[in-house]
């Protein structure tokens, strides 16, 4: 469908190179947004005859808007992509060409560039592959050379490559309870943890009590207004929100319907734009087993070697110096905690309420036996614009996070520092640690839920006017540039430690 689309836009002249930058929903208004990029400048004539195509696309009872914006990227942008084109389709070439190997330069017409090859690789089909890639990432034209280079396989620094482990998430499901039917026709025995639904399917059941309910209007195709809604259902593993249209046969039992029943929906899981849509088809009675105990979910195993970020050995001067105590309470020998704190595009940490913000920068540090000896860090590229207050916020900018590793690199890594470790952060509870639950699970790596809050914990122990990290720190007389997630993590280790003297004992795991 995506292929047609394209073809239909790019028969337009000036929107011959364009490409999909992004399509969203907006659960509330309902309403889609197809973002394109081009390399020519378009007429308004061109927008409407795009959003003519876009509607043959978009089913009726979703508002919807094409958005179209000229964009080229500059010679760094596209150098970057060559690597990536590279590692992704040339393995041995990959490991023989530096950054400074590759040559880009813009032209009238588009891009140039040349990449520098050992005289003893074979440069067949190299830029065909390197060229199709680039016009999937950006509009415009490119056109590639490969030239031969001085350097010869005496000069490699070859770092050893490591296989990924292959491994398939099991789907969770439970047999649903006291199952009667409302609408339906079939029996539903088993239904899928909510938490596990991230995948697509043409028919999946679900089970959980109704936390909230919408009721939308939309026009159909015959310019009849018709009635949808929104269901908002937990099975305690998970939200999930559920859109319905109605039947004129069972409309009014689905009206009848309430915050705290249970149902069962049976019904279409699709993904747009990495955000679950959830279409349910039939709805009918039924429960969660009595007690439920959510079966403990099997993790993809523990990375066995680092990939794009190493931790890196950490020496604080102030552990060591004579005027701090530096006695270490027993409760903290024998054990190691990972304190951590994030930068993301937003607040949004809950994929029911909508799409998911990102994660744009990871600090964390481990503490073995009392004492903070490793560092972990890295900014990560969100694939999204930042927002001026995030920017300002921050200090993170577009230039800092777009080279950055996206998070399905960085993820794997932090789970390995993490291993064995209890995490530490300050409300991680409330929000970091939801960011970091949330992106490990979808690629298989699974936390064990163990995380000391240093906010209830300061709370607990401290008598100030507010508990927010800076006002916590300032108690123990330590500065620092708050609001960037290596620094806030480095804070919150030592105000950790600060804690746990005073109450001698670890506290409850949130």
């Amino acid at each position: 469908m995506t292929e047609n689309f394209l073809n239909e836009i790019r028969s337009l002249p000036n929107l011959s190179n364009a490409i999909i930058n992004s399509v969203t929903l907006e659960r509330e208004s309902n309403r889609v947004t197809v973002k394109l990029l081009t390399d020519k400048a378009f007429s308004a004539g061109e927008k409407e005859q795009a959003t003519c195509v876009a509607r043959k696309y978009i089913p009726e009872y979703f508002d919807f808007e094409v958005a179209i914006s000229k964009l080229t990227p500059d010679e760094d942008m596209v150098r970057r992509k060559i690597r990536e084109a590279i590692k992704e389709n040339f393995k041995t070439l990959y490991v023989t060409v530096r950054e400074e190997d590759i040559k880009v330069e813009k032209k009238d017409a588009g891009y140039s560039y040349t990449v520098s090859v050992m005289p003893a690789i074979s440069v067949n089909g190299i830029c065909d592959k390197i060229t199709a890639y680039l016009k999937k990432c950006y509009c415009g034209e490119f056109f590639g050379e490969c030239v031969r280079g001085e350097r010869s396989a005496d000069d490699l620094e070859i770092e050893e490559e490591h296989e990924n482990i292959e491994f398939e998430i099991p789907i969770r499901k439970f047999e649903i309870r006291d199952f009667s039917f409302l609408e339906g026709t079939e029996r539903r025995t088993e239904a899928v943890y909510l938490s596990d639904l991230n995948f697509e399917s043409e028919k999946v059941t679900v089970c959980g009590v109704i936390e909230d309910i919408r009721e939308r209007n939309y026009v159909n195709s015959k310019n009849q207004e018709k009635v949808y809604y929104n269901f908002t259902i937990s099975d305690t593993t998970a939200m999930l929100r559920a859109t319905y249209f109605t039947r004129q046969k069972s409309i009014d039992k689905i009206k009848a319907l309430k915050i705290g029943d249970s149902i069962v929906c049976t019904g279409k899981s699709e993904i747009y734009n990495g955000y679950l849509r959830f279409t349910a088809n039939c709805i009918d009675y039924g429960f969660t087993p009595e007690n439920f105990v959510p079966e403990k979910r099997e993790s993809k195993p523990v990375p066995e070697y680092y990939t794009v970020v190493k931790p890196q050995p950490f020496s604080d001067i102030s552990q060591s110096d004579m005027f701090t105590d530096i006695s270490v309470p027993e409760c903290l020998k024998g054990k190691t905690f990972v304190v951590f704190d994030l930068e993301t595009t937003g607040l949004n940490c809950s994929p029911v309420s909508g799409n998911m913000d990102k994660i744009i920068e990871i600090g964390a540090y481990k503490v073995v036996d009392g004492a903070i000896t490793e560092c972990f860090s890295t900014f990560i590229n969100p694939q999204r614009k930042l927002s001026e207050e995030i920017i300002n916020l921050t200090g993170i900018t577009e230039e800092m996070v777009k080279g950055a590793p996206v998070y399905e690199q960085v993820m794997p890594d932090f789970f390995k520092f993490c291993a064995g470790s209890v995490l530490v952060g300050h409300n991680a509870a409330g929000f970091d640690y939801k960011f970091i639950d949330y992106y490990c699970a979808s690629l298989g790596y699974m936390f064990e839920r163990k995380v000391i809050d240093t906010l209830p914990l300061s709370q607990e122990l401290l008598f100030l006017s507010n508990y927010k990290l800076n006002t916590v720190a300032d108690k123990f007389g330590i500065t620092f540039n708050h609001h960037r997630a290596v620094d806030d993590a480095y804070v919150t280790a030592k105000i950790f430690i600060e804690l746990i003297k005073i109450k001698k004992s670890l506290p409850k795991l949130q």
